[in-house]
């Protein structure tokens, strides 16, 4: 229906785009062809910049090429053997399409008795498409094909023929658990799969949206896809492996075996690797002006406390179950929603509007805290034990909008381990975040060179308070992006009413009246009623000056056209994101370098989980931005570190200029 929909469209599109041709088709053999034997023939289709055609099964939306034969007696046609797709998402509808050149192939057999040249004729009927329109185009093939021996055009076929996908004489095995449609397919323990993706030949079976995984068992390997109709009595498909090669498959009903290595967990080296920097990110996290008052004011707690040993471990042992349990939970709760079908990656909670909210009055009890309008309850025992773990958690909570050195690759292999090793890989980013603190509460050295208790401290806090207060206004600024006017109006009232009561909770702590519990249940209604009335995100998208947005097709039309590209993934709340920007992307220097250069500078806002940007992050191994690129025709991109510098990106333009 969907695609009878799609055609409708286009015929309806059609009179404005009637002078433009998006995909020129031409009939090509590979050389004379041998009476009574066999020649190769190649519908070779050229789209032009921002077209695409599609494969036999378009996916979601879209339409395979029909081709009917108009062949001298005797001559008969084998069916179109198609290259690999790729995959592109249109309006949410997963595509299966070809974006640059390409080239069906199809073997023509030739009678005995043929002799001359003989015409080769076809009507053939395509759709051709961009993100915004499609077009149903139509048109003679014509070949005059010439009988005998002569020399073959063997270099451009062979190059052709490596893209189509190679058979596997054995069959697979398929079987349905639940709504997951399990596919074995005969695969050597020895190729690689790490990039593994399947395209479905057979329509209406799987969900083409949702995410797929696999799974080594032996010499099988097993595709688990999210299933979308009735059990098929066979299924088949073309497994493509990252490289451009493919295998094609048939699968029948049959036992798929269970359990087996999931694929990128397979590598025990990795998955201590992805840990060891996910702690080494953690650290790095507590410089963070969102993170580092808090750090801050543990250790003047310490300092406070004068630094017992007894008091300062269990301190540092209940901050680190907080951070641990933090982190771990965010990275459950991602991976439930990939789980769902969902595509989701790290900070996913701070696409929501009401997320930035809670954020937002966070970062301003604890802003109001550090400027001395109110003091936080002096505990001891468990109470105190208690504080720390949530002090750990909340450290965690607003550590999401980072994602600094050593996080994107660590973060990104574990959304391919299975769920255990993914948790143990979030959990190390909470123990990274905790160590500085474990470290002065565990190590007396450490603990011992604390300044003495005095008048600094509450110089120190008024100091820590400006890191903090710019978080706020920083949450302010998101509430705007993410749910306009009206979310920056609600956030505002609350601010205000926020640290109206907090301040007035701060004169009665003078006076030594209690309050806590009356200020807690004021906050906790403020707080609800604020997100009660906070509308749903429409963020407005915002690149840096000269820059536009990125879409992979329009990162292909440049490398077609020549020229260099620079691709650079941002979201708002990604602090790290924007000191980039400011600091070397958008720059006066570098915008000229770039406009000398001839370099075309792509912008993916994730600022709203983007679902394009999602799955292209998942495929470059990463589960968060910051991300750059930097594509050159012809080589592979290369990624560029998460900390820019302008005579980085200078020095490329240059290169390209030349």
């Amino acid at each position: 229906m969907i695609r009878r929909l799609i055609l409708l469209l286009a015929v309806l599109l059609m009179p404005a785009a009637v002078h433009a041709r998006g995909i020129e088709p031409r009939l090509v053999a590979e050389g004379p062809a041998p009476a009574g034997g066999e020649v190769e023939l190649a519908i070779h289709m050229r789209p032009n910049p921002g077209w695409h055609g599609y494969w036999l099964n378009p996916g979601d939306a879209g339409l395979p090429m029909d081709v009917r034969w108009q062949l001298p007696a005797g001559f008969t046609a084998g069916e179109l053997q198609y290259p690999v797709p790729s995959r592109l998402t249109v309006a949410d509808l997963m595509n299966y399409v070809y974006e640059s050149d390409y080239a069906l192939l199809v073997r023509l057999k030739v009678p005995g008795n043929a002799s001359g040249t003989v015409p080769i004729r076809a009507q053939a009927h395509w759709l051709a498409c961009t993100d915004k329109i499609c077009v149903p185009e139509q048109g003679e093939l014509a070949l005059d094909l010439p009988i005998g021996s002569g020399t073959p055009n063997r270099a451009q076929f062979d190059q052709w023929r490596r893209a189509i996908p190679q058979p596997l004489a054995t069959l697979g095995k398929l079987q349905v658990a639940g709504n997951t449609l399990r596919v074995a397919i005969p695969l050597p323990a020895n190729v690689a799969a790490e990039q593994a993706y399947l395209f479905p030949e057979t329509d209406g079976v799987v969900d083409y949206q949702a995410r797929q995984s696999f799974r080594r068992a032996g010499d099988l390997l097993v595709a688990e896809l999210r299933r979308n109709g009735n059990a098929p009595q066979r299924f088949a498909g073309v497994l493509a492996l990252g490289d451009g090669r493919g295998l094609e498959f048939n699968a029948v009903p049959g036992e798929v075996p269970k359990g087996g290595t999931r694929i990128g967990g397979k590598d025990a080296t990795a998955v201590v690797w992805a840990v060891l920097a996910a702690i080494l990110g953690g650290i790095l996290l507590n410089l963070m002006p969102c993170v580092f008052p808090i750090l801050a004011l543990k250790a003047l707690h310490l300092s406070r406390a004068g630094g017992e040993a007894p008091e300062a471990k269990r301190d540092g042992l209940a901050y680190t179950a907080g951070a641990i349990v933090g982190t771990g939970a965010l990275g459950v709760a991602l991976l439930a929603i990939r789980a769902a079908g969902a595509e989701a990656g790290w900070a996913f909670q701070l696409q929501d509007p009401r997320t930035i909210l809670i954020l937002l009055l966070l970062t301003t009890a604890i802003t109001l805290n550090l400027l001395g309008l109110y003091e936080l309850p002096a505990v001891g025992g468990a109470r105190m034990m208690s504080g720390s773990f949530g002090t750990g958690a909340l450290a965690a909570f607003v550590a999401t909008p980072c994602a600094g050195p050593f996080l994107g690759a660590a973060l990104g292999t574990a959304l391919l381990l299975p769920p255990a090793g993914g948790v143990a890989v979030f959990a190390a980013l909470g123990l990274g975040l905790a160590l500085p603190f474990l470290a002065v509460a565990y190590v007396p050295a450490l603990r011992t060179r604390l300044p003495k208790p005095g008048p600094w401290m509450a110089k120190l806090q008024r100091f820590l308070a400006i890191p903090m207060g710019a978080t706020a206004l920083a949450c302010l600024w998101l509430l705007w992006r993410l749910g306009g006017a009206k979310g920056l109006e609600i956030g505002l009232v609350a601010v205000v009413l926020f640290s109206l009561l907090l301040a007035g909770a701060g004169l009665f702590q003078k006076k030594a009246k209690q309050t806590g519990y009356a200020a807690t249940l004021v906050a906790v209604a403020i707080a609800a009623l604020a997100l009660w009335a906070m509308p749903a995100p429409h963020p407005a998208s915002r690149v840096v000056e000269g820059a536009e947005r990125w879409s992979e097709a329009r990162v292909q039309a440049e490398l077609g056209a020549g020229h260099n590209a620079f691709v650079y993934f941002t979201a708002d709340w990604c602090l790290t994101c924007k000191a980039n920007e400011a600091a070397a992307i958008d720059r006066e220097e570098v915008r000229q370098a770039f406009y000398d250069g001839g370099v075309a500078v792509l912008a993916g806002d994730w600022t709203d989980g983007d679902p394009d940007i999602t799955r292209f992050l998942e495929s470059r191994g990463r589960a968060g931005v910051p991300l750059y690129l930097w594509y050159r025709p012809g080589k592979a991109p290369e990624e560029l570190p998460q900390i820019l510098t302008p005579s980085m990106l200078i020095s490329r333009a240059q290169t390209a200029r030349r």
